[in-house]
């Protein structure tokens, strides 16, 4: 089975979630560290969803990147900002 998983970049950490496995979640420093942890988290948490005797759902969540053109701001605008 393939989920998706998505990273988020923090601070000082890397976040990964599966939206299709609520609370299947991962903290990493690096985003390998993280991939590698929620990886493992996925399997784990699939094995005790079934130790549990409840319905492992299966992956059904798509991503697309959707690109934009950069938005450009006057001097101005940006002066307002800060």
């Amino acid at each position: 089975m393939e989920y998706l998983v998505v990273i988020e970049k923090g601070e000082s950490s890397y976040g990964a979630y599966v939206p299709d496995l609520p609370g299947c979640v991962a903290i990493g420093e690096t985003r390998p560290k993280v991939l590698k942890l929620i990886r493992e988290g996925i399997a784990l948490h699939i094995e005790a969803m079934r130790e549990a005797g409840e319905i492992v759902p299966p992956p059904t969540s798509k991503s697309e990147v959707v690109r934009i053109p950069a938005a450009k701001q006057s001097v101005r605008a940006t002066a307002q900002l800060r």
